[in-house]
């Protein structure tokens, strides 16, 4: 698996964006709804960013522990898809209320409700908070280097290139 690239993360957010201020502007001329997510979302993304830290702090307990004990692969590529699906759900809910954000600022003077904006305000920060998330635990699962003696020899044999940017803790040839 590839690590996810915070271009691709910033892309995602400003194509979202644009599609936030877009329904936004368009919800205001028709006399729709301003397109947020309820208060209630906070505390689901609260909860996903909490579950993938706490399994990604297993497996950075793991990578620091001397244990021999091998670490469970299906677990490792679990909590990895989740950190990856973490930081992208979070980019799409940052650009989103991004793009919400922008075109309420240009009606700041003339609403009346200021709870919209705010609670647009705190999504987007929930969406921050998960692509940070995302990303450091997406860091706790790489391999650590493997410790070699002097024939080159690691504790799992002979020593092994790394093929690309960065290597995880399940290794899926």
């Amino acid at each position: 698996m590839k690590p996810t690239r915070i271009l691709v993360l910033a892309v995602v957010a400003v194509i979202l964006a644009a599609g936030g201020w877009l329904a936004t502007l368009l919800g205001t001329r028709y006399g729709a709804a301003t397109p947020v997510l309820p208060p209630s979302g906070l505390v689901t993304m609260g909860v996903i960013a909490a579950l993938t830290l706490i399994l990604g702090l297993r497996i950075l307990r793991w990578r620091t522990a001397k244990k021999k004990t091998l670490l469970n692969p299906l677990f490792a590529v679990t909590t990895l898809l989740l950190a990856q699906s973490c930081a992208y759900a979070g980019a799409v809910l940052l650009g989103w209320h991004a793009g919400v954000i922008l075109d309420l600022l240009r009606v700041w003077n003339l609403r009346n409700d200021l709870d919209i904006f705010w609670l647009a305000v705190a999504m987007g920060s929930g969406g921050l908070v998960m692509v940070i998330v995302g990303l450091i635990v997406e860091r706790f699962c790489r391999i650590p280097p493997e410790d070699t003696n002097a024939e080159g020899q690691g504790r799992s044999g002979p020593q092994r290139q790394s093929k690309g940017e960065g290597e995880y803790a399940y290794r899926g040839d």
